[in-house]
């Protein structure tokens, strides 16, 4: 986890970018280290909590900016989906078992 510790440790020219994982930076911690200016800023694709509260304390700063958890819709991502979801539909077509079927909805 990224907490005081290790934003202590950033320069404050260092911007902060999480496309990962929500829950690996302690949102308290960073928001204090962003109000003080200890960092340059924060870039978040993800957050602890989704859909985060409409008055979450980091919306309020004018270093972070925000995504609504897109890092991972690419153009390469979606035509991987799409070929493999055709795939799919041809080995059914053709009498074989579905690679991924959904076992329960």
């Amino acid at each position: 986890m990224i907490g005081a510790e290790e934003l202590s440790l950033m320069k404050p020219s260092a911007y902060l970018i999480n496309a990962a994982r929500g829950g690996i930076i302690d949102e308290n911690a960073l928001c204090r280290v962003l109000t003080r200016k200890g960092i340059g800023g924060a870039a978040l694709d993800v957050m602890d909590n989704e859909p985060p509260a409409k008055d979450h304390p980091l919306f309020l700063l004018d270093n972070a900016i925000f995504t609504p958890h897109l890092g991972a819709v690419t153009s390469e991502a979606s035509k991987r989906a799409e070929w493999g979801a055709a795939e799919e539909v041809v080995r059914v077509l053709e009498g074989k078992p579905p690679k991924n079927p959904v076992i329960q909805i």
